[in-house]
């Protein structure tokens, strides 16, 4: 085969292209934003009733449950969780579910008042 034959010259041409063309660099993914779960003080649930629950949806130690009961009770409400807005998703769901409150002194079956909201940044 003639090296100075078209055929020879574009074998060869498309890898001297590929050598010179700059290469892209892969993009980072842009993270995905955090999100809070919310809790509103109400009048009716109890302190044991939210320290129950926030034991069983978030996996939290008594101490630090009933030190965010604490907090929800003097400011209105409270960010309890945070992190991926699917899982803040179920969070909630999972805290408006939990179920009526059986320590009140008159059983309380409306659910705990929660919601999600995107965090800054």
């Amino acid at each position: 085969m003639d090296p100075n034959s078209e055929q020879g010259a574009s074998a060869v041409a498309p890898a001297e292209e590929q050598a010179t063309k700059p290469t892209a660099k892969p993009r980072k993914p842009k993270p995905l934003p955090n999100y809070a779960v919310i809790v509103l003080n109400d009048a009716v649930h109890t302190f044991d009733y939210v320290v129950e629950t926030f034991m069983k949806v978030f996996g939290y130690n008594a101490q630090r449950s009933f030190l965010l009961a604490e907090q929800i009770h003097r400011e209105g409400r409270g960010v309890v969780w945070t992190g991926p807005k699917e899982v803040a998703e179920l969070k909630c769901e999972l805290i408006r579910g939990a179920g009526p409150d059986f320590y009140a002194a008159k059983k309380v079956e409306m659910p705990l008042g929660s919601y999600i909201e995107p965090l800054p940044g």
